[in-house]
């Protein structure tokens, strides 16, 4: 459950904000005509996606925003913007579908006392990005029974697909992918906007989804998944009467009854050709499924998206294969009465290929989304991946255990029933009887009388033949110790057991596996992340500002207020200082004199006094302020306000 609810996390973007214009904490003398914003890539804008907001809380930005060039995107805010703190919000999607939401705030003229908090979840989070999460590992849980349960039965074991136990764990694959696609799709609009319960049936807010290239992503896996009904439909209809029909027949043929070779090959025949009609459909559909996320999530944005996103395909395809197929093995385990050994070993080969292909694609896709080994140990992404991999380690180390039970099995074929004369006779009995209750399930009185016929014979029946409502209830008794009979037989065989128990680790391993692959869909690239620290340290030596507030109480009477102190462009070298003292009401405060100290103490330099002019009222500069070294600077501001009241207060900063 820990490891369902860290899959549920709220998104981690894609996308980074790597520059803006006005600068993050910048104070600037003329009022600015547009607010410019610089992505790590390309989003998806709506009207409310960047606002800007004055010292009150009001909205100051006019139009719709626009992308300007590039990954630059801006809008415009009224003219003759008076001084004050503004803080700017944007709320925006990735081109993988992640929401991007975050604040900063910059200055006219001189810092406010205060400034407007953002409120509000962030995007992606809250009640709505938490079920937005499960929906999504929900969606991956059922994408993954379904293909892996129907590939098990058309590549592995045939004759499952008549098995009830298989029938409705591949159905509820189904289910579960329709319902949380569905929910996604509802969800989708408040998860990338307000994050409100409340917005989730807004008919509006569905209506821009689906002009998105997420929407048209979850619309065409609800149309696949309407032609995935019908493959099921097929494979658990006409497949298993074909199949039925041809056992019974062989059936009726050991008794001398039955149809001739002819008959029984044009059977084949037919049989070959469904199962590779269902093979093929049933691919199509399934690379259609999986090429939904590849389309919307992080194999199309990036690099070489034209061969990421058909690895994206295979890698998802193989995943579902595997594990989808052990699911179902499992369930075969514990459930259906009877297993072949030759099916086992061919659900091996299937799956010694498909951790093939997940190797091949998974070292593919970590470099793509790594890009350097630094990312592989430095990021959240790269630090998900290596649990994956550990997981997928421990997953194959169980496999090998699970093959030497299968050796085992195909080593003793022959069921633990047939040690004894005694058993083989209730076996044969019992498969007597399960055909003459089919028989009178379908209303066949002359089936059910022939069948309890030979099933009484063999159990040493005296007398004529009973009626048609007799032999359904002896076809029922005999079916039901049978089956109890099997049972018995299945919990005493240690071959059998012990596979099973190998299996179920191996399924236990799978759920935390899928959970951490879920959190990898949502977490940024390492190679995007470490791109965009490199583009935020670059933006940050082309601005080169440093900002910092510090609260001061001189004692005297009016003593309290802020000092900001600024410096530009923060390096080593000539840099301009700019010192703003407020009180905290946010009006300039006019005090006598102000003085500023740096000491580097790691290095035994300093203080080295600044004594900055006043320019205005609360307004002091300092030019050629000289830093000699770079490193961690303590930053002394003494703020004099009357004749004998001053206080100094320090803080520290990185310069350089």
């Amino acid at each position: 459950m820990g490891a369902l609810f860290a899959g549920a996390a709220p998104a981690s973007a894609h996308a980074a904000l790597i520059g803006s214009d006005p600068a993050q904490g910048t104070v600037v003398d003329k009022a600015p005509t547009q607010v410019t914003l610089t992505f790590s890539e390309n989003v998806a804008l709506s009207d409310g996606s960047l606002r800007v907001l004055d010292p009150r809380g009001q909205r100051v930005d006019t139009g719709k925003p626009s992308n300007l060039s590039g990954t630059m995107y801006g809008v415009r805010v009224r003219a003759g913007l008076p001084k004050g703190t503004y803080t700017v919000t944007y709320q925006v999607v990735s081109a993988d579908s992640h929401p991007v939401s975050g604040a900063f705030t910059f200055s006219v003229g001189a810092p406010s006392a205060t400034t407007v908090p953002v409120s509000g979840p962030a995007a992606g989070g809250g009640v709505v990005g938490w079920l937005y999460g499960f929906a999504r590992y929900v969606s991956y849980a059922g994408f993954i029974v379904l293909v892996g349960g129907a590939a098990f039965v058309l590549a592995c074991w045939q004759r499952g697909a008549g098995v009830r136990a298989v029938q409705r764990l591949v159905v509820s694959g189904w289910v579960a992918l329709t319902s949380a696609t569905l929910t996604l799709l509802l969800l989708r609009g408040s998860y990338t906007g307000s994050g409100k319960i409340a917005d989730v049936f807004d008919v509006s807010l569905v209506g821009q989804v689906l002009q998105t290239k997420a929407g048209a992503a979850l619309v065409s896996r609800l149309l696949l998944l309407a032609a995935g009904a019908l493959f099921i439909a097929v494979l658990f209809g006409a497949y298993v009467r074909r199949d039925t029909g041809a056992e019974a027949a062989d059936g009726e043929g050991a008794d001398g009854e039955g149809g001739s070779s002819e008959d029984d090959a044009a059977r084949d025949a037919e049989k070959r050709d469904l199962t590779f009609g269902l093979a093929l459909g049933g691919t199509v559909v399934a690379a259609g499924l999986a090429a939904t996320w590849a389309m919307a999530e992080h194999a199309s944005t990036g690099i070489q998206t034209g061969l990421a996103m058909p690895v994206d395909v295979l890698h998802l395809l193989a995943v579902a294969c595997w594990l989808g197929g052990l699911t179902t093995l499992l369930l075969v385990l514990y459930r259906a009465p009877s297993l072949e050994a030759a099916a086992v070993r061919r659900f091996s080969r299937l799956a010694f290929v498909c951790v093939v292909a997940l190797t091949a694609t998974g070292v593919y896709q970590a470099w793509r989304q790594l890009g350097s080994w630094s990312a592989l140990t430095g990021t959240s992404y790269g630090q998900l991946l290596l649990v994956k991999v550990a997981l997928v380690a421990v997953l194959v180390g169980i496999a090998w255990i699970s093959r030497r039970w299968t050796a085992r099995l195909a080593d003793a074929p022959v069921a633990a029933v047939e040690k004894d004369s005694a058993g083989k006779q209730r076996t044969t009995a019992a498969k007597r009887a399960t055909v003459a209750a089919k028989a009178s399930a379908k209303g066949s009185a002359k089936a059910s009388v022939k069948a309890a016929a030979k099933g009484s014979a063999k159990g040493g029946a005296r007398g004529n033949a009973p009626d048609s409502e007799r032999a359904a209830q002896l076809a029922r008794q005999q079916a039901a110790v049978a089956a109890a009979e099997a049972k018995r037989v299945r919990e005493a065989d240690p071959v059998r057991s012990g596979l099973r128990r190998s299996v179920l680790a191996e399924a236990g391993v799978a759920i935390v596996l899928l959970a951490v692959t879920t959190a990898l869909t949502t977490t940024e690239p390492g190679r995007t992340e470490e791109a965009a620290k490199a583009a935020t340290a670059s933006a940050s030596q082309r601005s080169g500002l440093l900002s910092l507030k510090v609260p001061f109480d001189t004692g005297g009477q009016e003593g309290k207020g802020t000092v900001q102190v600024t410096l530009d462009p923060a390096r080593v070298g000539a840099n301009e200082m700019h010192v703003y003292v407020v009180r905290p009401n946010g009006k300039a405060f006019d005090v006598p004199e102000v003085k500023v100290a740096f000491t580097l103490e790691s290095k035994g330099i300093g203080p080295l006094p600044v004594v900055p002019d006043r320019i205005a009222t609360g307004h002091w500069s300092a030019s050629g302020v000289q830093i000699p070294m770079a490193g961690d600077w303590k930053i002394a501001v003494t703020v004099r306000t009357s004749d004998i009241d001053q206080a100094t207060v320090t803080k520290n900063a990185k310069i350089g």
